[in-house]
């Protein structure tokens, strides 16, 4: 029950949040519309509130004061979430903000939760031991420091670029945050009592994601926007390093995203392209030119992260290395399948023939 209550009230304070959220958002601007804002990565044509990341950051920061302990640590958190919101607005608000300037407000959120002693001490070696991470790298950070850096905002980008469809993005980090709260829970059990914060804050994720698929469901009330992608994918990679530095487990529930991230990035660069810019070549894109609806393709990230999730948790780091390359190769194949074949499965235009 010390992890039900948290995620329930997280839920309701973040579905409270999202009704003025939109008409904040409706008043102020803060609205995504084509007909203002062409971008190649828009697949809707309706003006839809953005800014969901005040209703997040709402019920996620309510939740910590209310359930748990103030700490150094958990003072850097909600600073760093304060600082991802007001940018995350701003951009929701303007939409020009250079994605290079977002990544320098990325890299100093991480910054700031590193700086209070949130890091990676160490990862396992998948052949077997330990590898330490506590040698002095770069100005007074460690290894582990900038590994830490490094793994938060690349999490941040990679829930960021999962948005391209209703229901999207909170069902991935909802899925991420309930396997890793799950894996704080057994952590618990086996006597680890750091770990009953590190799974409440889990649940609380867990509830505020869930509260934001219920108005992001197809179609959607109102878009995640930069603010609300970010400030869910930053709590998904600091569980990630609370629960004991297990980013192979997270890694593996946020497979899917991962590997198109990856594709999409090199294939921008390979094109000569800008890799923080968008466009439609993401796999989400390629799955709706073959005919899915956008609840079928959430469905399919939030089903796949769940089992991926749940093998992981069952898996040694060697296990859990092998299952990430087997499954990547997969996705990788099945993604490069789509961009070059995938034209031959749409169904045909009734007035083209």
């Amino acid at each position: 029950m010390i992890f039900f209550f948290p995620a329930i009230l997280s839920f309701l304070l973040t579905a409270i949040s999202i009704p003025p959220t939109i008409k904040f958002a409706k008043k102020f601007n803060l609205v995504d519309n084509p007909k203002l804002r062409p971008h190649p990565a828009h697949i809707q044509k309706r003006i839809v509130p953005r800014a969901a990341g005040l209703a997040c950051y709402l019920g996620i920061v309510l939740s910590i004061l209310i359930f748990v302990p103030i700490s150094l640590q958990l003072i850097g958190i909600i600073t760093a979430l304060l600082i991802l919101l007001v940018i995350g607005l701003l951009d929701d608000r303007y939409q020009n903000i250079s994605p290079y300037f977002r990544l320098i407000i990325q890299f100093t959120a991480a910054l700031i939760v590193v700086l209070t002693g949130i890091g990676i001490e160490f990862i396992t070696n998948p052949l077997g031991g330990i590898i330490q991470l506590n040698q002095p790298f770069i100005f007074s950070l460690t290894f582990g420091d900038t590994l830490a850096l490094v793994w938060i905002v690349w999490v941040m980008n990679m829930i960021n670029w999962s948005k391209g469809v209703d229901g999207q993005m909170p069902t991935i980090a909802f899925a991420a945050s309930i396997i890793l709260g799950l894996l704080s829970v057994k952590l618990y059990l086996e006597g680890d009592l750091i770990q009953q914060n590190v799974a409440i804050l889990s649940f609380i994720t867990t509830g505020a994601s869930f509260a934001l698929l219920l108005f992001n469901w197809y179609p959607a009330k109102i878009f995640p926007g930069f603010s609300g992608s970010t400030i869910l994918g930053f709590m998904i990679a600091i569980l990630a390093i609370l629960s004991g530095a297990k980013l192979a487990t997270a890694g593996l529930v946020l497979l899917i995203p991962a590997t198109d991230f990856a594709y999409t990035f090199i294939r921008r660069i390979i094109q000569g392209k800008s890799p923080v810019w968008g466009d439609r070549g993401h796999l989400h894109h390629k799955l709706l030119e073959m005919g899915l609806s956008h609840q079928s393709i959430s469905l399919f990230y939030f089903l796949g992260s769940v089992i991926l999730g749940a093998i992981a948790l069952n898996l040694s780091s060697s296990g859990k290395l092998f299952a990430a390359i087997l499954v990547a190769i997969i996705l990788l194949g099945a993604i490069l399948w789509l961009n070059f074949f995938g034209g031959s499965l749409k169904q045909p235009d009734p007035d083209s023939g």
